[in-house]
């Protein structure tokens, strides 16, 4: 079952057209995840799931019912993260989580019980702490307990690693991969390796539309065989590769990394994907010309290569 259908939907902010005639769905169960360029239109299709903002064209379903704008009957059914979430800073996280639950009506002692569940889940369960006191991933990590106490069956989280370090994104996805058992997630971001960690479904937007989209497996046999890298003992082998690799390849270039190299005197070279010329050929020419070599690799695709090539750099 899809627990959430986009179809056809467009939107403008006056003559600027944001999204168009964008259509994808979400598996349930599933962690989805919506890749975009900042300004791609990911912020403003996720408000438009949410009901905050009017659709100009197509239409939106949650858990089979129709998202109206202004109306909060889907509501019920989502949980929302927003990239900066607010919180009164003078409460702790299980105040606020009590109050949260007062305002949707849960009965005291199940909202005593569910947020002190949630925030044993989130890594908050042992903090006495003020929020004015939390870091940004604690605040990021009580803004998922929120979204999770009224049990949505879809969580939306935009952009919920793009401000943390290392340790505090793996804490967030981490999070995100584990409530997948209970919620479908759906989280929109630029960090691609965050995507590749934890996600098995994806959309790519690009200027308002969807480029690509289906499972990891999928995405990943669009690419089947990445950029061959190679690394010199010297930056004369590598200047005599490049030289006759222009030349078994008609002109195409490979790319020079020299400046990139992790030992001084080293040179690189990366083959990419796209070109003529395979392993074969780069063999070929090192052989031919008894170029020695420090390392040969054929680099496994990424997401990232595969965006680029979406967005046409």
């Amino acid at each position: 079952m899809d627990i959430l259908q986009v179809s056809h939907v467009s939107k403008s902010f006056g003559s600027h057209k944001v999204i168009n005639d964008l259509s994808f769905s979400v598996p349930e169960h599933s962690v989805f995840g919506f890749i975009g360029k900042n300004g791609a239109g990911k912020t403003t299709t996720m408000k438009m799931v949410l009901g905050l903002l009017k659709i100009d064209e197509g239409e939106i379903f949650v858990n089979k019912e129709k998202v109206s704008f202004g109306q909060n009957t889907t509501s019920r059914f989502i949980g929302y993260l927003p990239d900066v979430p607010e919180f009164y800073g003078f409460m702790t996280s299980a105040e606020y989580l009590m109050m949260c639950g007062e305002i949707t009506g849960m009965r005291r002692q199940e909202g005593k019980e569910k947020s002190a569940e949630l925030l044993e889940l989130v890594g908050l369960g042992d903090t006495k702490k003020r929020i004015r006191n939390f870091s940004r991933g604690m605040k990021q990590r009580l803004g998922i307990a929120q979204a999770l106490l009224n049990s949505p069956r879809l969580l939306i989280c935009d952009e919920p690693t793009s401000a943390l370090d290392p340790v505090g994104r793996k804490e967030i996805l981490d999070i995100l991969h584990s409530v997948r058992e209970h919620t479908t997630v759906i989280f929109s971001t630029h960090i691609l390796s965050d995507v590749e960690r934890i996600c098995d479904q994806i959309a790519f937007l690009h200027e308002g539309s969807l480029a690509l989209s289906g499972n990891m497996e999928e995405m990943r046999n669009i690419r089947k065989n990445g950029d061959i890298e190679i690394e010199f003992f010297t930056p004369e082998d590598a200047k005599c590769f490049l030289t006759n690799y222009e030349n078994c390849v008609h002109g195409q270039r490979a790319k020079d990394v020299s400046s990139s190299g992790s030992e001084a005197g080293m040179a690189k070279v990366i083959i990419p994907s796209g070109s003529e010329a395979g392993m074969a050929e780069v063999m070929g020419i090192l052989l031919q010309k008894h170029i020695s070599i420090r390392r040969l690799e054929q680099l496994e695709p990424t997401l990232e290569d595969l965006f680029l090539e979406v967005a046409g750099k």
